[in-house]
């Protein structure tokens, strides 16, 4: 799908400011949607918008792909709504520097899940409420069900329960929905709030021009309801019920020994006998809530890294053929036409570049990639094509001043060289350098992570997949680092540059 000239930001809403710890879908997302009104901006790129569990990846970490954060739902529209009371809402408290905050999630889940509580002990269903459960009870009642029974056995993995829920019988399933009915309902009322918060917020953006990139992430977590609901879906292992293989990508740019995620890889095979039914609702139900939807690791649909259970790392691993054209020309008879950008970074062969070009999915171009090497680079920006999007970095980067600290010699004069100066010890501001390339490309979309905008150094780097511990928490606490001025400077550029 070919997307007019445009540019927007990057930004998790967990990164905004509030009063609780971590970012939410209230006051501070409309003043953020304000700035890129207010700077021109035509797109906000989010993250996955699921549940997360340990370490908190979007990605990796999600109990549900259908569902909703509860940590991202806003209290004080709660208590406009007088399931709370105002009075008794207790900030949590914030960082010393207001552009390098840190959630603390060992503090937030417990914090602003008593609230979340005492809101459903008063609320009371209305029609609203009734159509949601009954148009989303498709997902919904697996998932409320799975986070019932996961509280329930003290937040064990499903394939740990009893035998009998784990296989999911019908006699043990009705007996823990009949035993488990007050957390049911409270997880019902919880998927309510968040989607009724966000389609509110999500209609003042669009309302504005602006419209949301939203984020498929191409595998689920083991431990989650998709999988537990639909478990013949995946390669798992019959007697324990654990991934017999796992999902990764071999050693690349980011790691020397690839990348292990740990997520179980789909049974294409099975998928593909009912016509890829729970991935086509699954774009069904993303495009609910989202207008464009990127999808992360696009490669894998051609091709996907598979590595045998108990590996440590993820060397070991192999190739194995994907659904490729054909699952997206079920998707695209069943949706109408895909608004899809391709995440196809890493290991990029010719035959994934056929299969995002047959549908015309613009591709990823990211200016940190783009130096030091052959001018033959494809990620310099004379070589980028009009369908593709530019970034100076994803939420996988560093920021571009992070970058620059510990790029090399040979990076920096190359970047020094590409943008006429004498000598790299002459770029100021390595940050609107990347900004403006970006902008001024041929690259069809542009978006820029907010900290670039911010000009902020390494600390406030979202994830680096290096790592699995610690990711995820970055957060800025004063809106008024959007400032007049800032906003000023990136409508010049993106005016311009015919953005």
């Amino acid at each position: 799908m070919a997307f007019q000239r445009a540019s927007g930001i990057l930004l998790h809403p967990t990164c905004l400011p509030s009063r609780f710890g971590i970012g939410d879908l209230g006051q501070a997302a409309y003043g953020f949607i304000d700035f890129l009104e207010r700077s021109g901006q035509k797109l906000w790129q989010v993250l996955p918008l699921g549940p997360t569990g340990l370490e908190h990846s979007p990605y990796i970490m999600n109990f549900s792909s259908f569902a909703g954060n509860p940590l991202l739902i806003d209290l004080d529209q709660l208590a406009a709504e007088g399931l709370l009371d105002a009075a008794d809402l207790t900030p949590l408290p914030e960082d010393a520097d207001p552009a390098y905050a840190r959630v603390n999630f060992d503090q937030v889940i417990p914090h602003k899940t008593q609230y979340l509580q005492q809101a459903f002990a008063r609320f009371q269903p209305n029609d609203r409420y009734e159509q949601f459960c009954q148009e989303q009870a498709w997902w919904l009642d697996d998932y409320v069900l799975f986070m019932a029974l996961y509280e329930a056995n003290g937040n064990q993995p499903w394939n740990q329960w009893d035998r009998a829920l784990v296989r999911r019988e019908t006699e043990a399933l009705e007996q823990a929905a009949a035993q488990l009915q007050e957390p049911i309902r409270f997880h019902r009322f919880v998927q309510f709030k968040f989607f009724e918060q966000w389609a509110k917020l999500r209609a003042y953006a669009n309302g504005k021009g602006i419209q949301i990139v939203g984020d498929i992430s191409i595998y689920v977590c083991h431990n989650s309801a998709d999988v537990w609901a639909a478990p013949d879906m995946f390669k798992l292992d019959l007697d324990t019920y654990d991934p017999a293989f796992m999902a990764g990508v071999p050693p690349d740019y980011f790691s020397a020994t690839g990348q292990l995620w740990g997520n179980p890889v789909y049974d294409w095979e099975k998928m593909e006998q009912d016509n890829f039914a729970w991935w086509v609702n699954r774009f069904r139900a993303t495009l609910q809530y989202v207008d464009i939807v990127r999808i992360d690791h696009f490669r894998g649909f051609e091709a996907y890294w598979q590595v045998p259970a108990g590996e440590m790392t993820a060397m070991n691993g192999e190739w194995i053929k994907g659904p490729d054209a054909k699952f997206f020309e079920v998707l695209q008879a069943a949706t109408g036409s895909l608004p899809v950008m391709a995440e196809d970074l890493g290991i990029i062969t010719p035959e994934v570049e056929l299969l995002r070009d047959r549908f015309d999915f613009p591709g990823m171009r990211i200016l940190q990639f783009a130096f030091g090497g052959d001018p033959a680079n494809p990620y310099l920006p004379h070589h980028y094509i009009h369908n593709c999007v530019v970034y100076p970095g994803t939420h996988d980067n560093d920021t571009a001043i992070g970058w620059w600290n510990t790029a090399g010699d040979a990076e920096k004069q190359h970047v020094g060289d590409y943008f006429g100066y004498a000598s790299p010890n002459e770029i100021q501001n390595i940050n609107w350098e990347f900004i403006r390339a970006a902008l001024a490309s041929v690259a069809d979309l542009a978006v820029i992570p907010l900290q670039d905008v911010l000009g902020l150094d390494g600390r406030a780097r979202m994830n680096d997949p290096r790592y699995n511990d610690g990711q995820w928490r970055w957060r800025f606490t004063k809106l008024d680092l959007l400032s007049p001025e800032l906003s000023e400077q990136l409508l010049r550029l993106t005016r311009m540059y015919s953005r």
